[in-house]
Parts: C-alpha cells; structure tokens; sequence
C-alpha cells in the first residue's frame, strides 16, 4: 500500500456521517473517510445482518466490537471476536460477511 500526499489529521468516527447499506438481512452502516485512493471506514452490523454480495475487494479489517463471521467463497468460516483482524488482497479470494450479534469494524482498503 502507497500512502502518499495525506497530511496529519484526526478522525472522531461518531462525527463521521454514516451511510445506510442494506443486507440480506439487517443493515451494516458505514461511517468513511477518504484519503486518496485509501479508504477507511468504522463500519457497524446489526444483529443478524448478512452481506448482500460476495467481495473480491482486499481489506486490512479489525473488529472493535462483537462477533464477525467471515465465509470464503470456497467454504471456510472464520469467527472474528474483538481485537482479531483479518488481511486480505483484492480479487484473492472471494468473501461475505454475517454476523449473529452485531459488530462495529475498522476496516482500510
């Protein structure tokens, strides 16, 4: 990752307006900041949300709060609990995410 041509700042997320993007079921909102060609974003799920799309797109991604229920397109799940990350690069390998009882993200992609 280049990160070039982004001078010091300070983000406080709750002043971040969140957007609303609908799953399957439940809601994640998604609170982002963009510098450049990096995005960053504090994203929360509702309780039982499901992604409404398979993600090719790579993420660098640490859950803050809750559980995250990471499925990879060939099968594997993975369980994200506070303080566990995930790395991942674009178009490697396909995933979505649910989660059974929220979770709030810090994800940069």
């Amino acid at each position: 990752m280049q990160m070039a041509d982004i001078p010091y700042s300070v983000t406080d997320w709750a002043s971040v307006q969140a957007t609303e993007h609908p799953g399957i079921t439940g809601r994640a909102l998604w609170r982002t900041r963009q510098f450049g060609p990096i995005r960053v974003r504090q994203v929360e799920y509702t309780p039982g949300y499901l992604a409404d799309h398979w993600c090719s797109k790579g993420h660098i991604l640490l859950v803050l709060e809750g559980e995250l229920v990471t499925e990879l397109e060939d099968g594997r799940v993975f369980t994200l609990t506070p303080g566990m990350s995930y790395q991942v690069a674009d178009h490697a390998e396909a995933h979505r995410s649910s989660t059974p009882s929220g979770a709030k993200l810090f994800i940069v992609d």
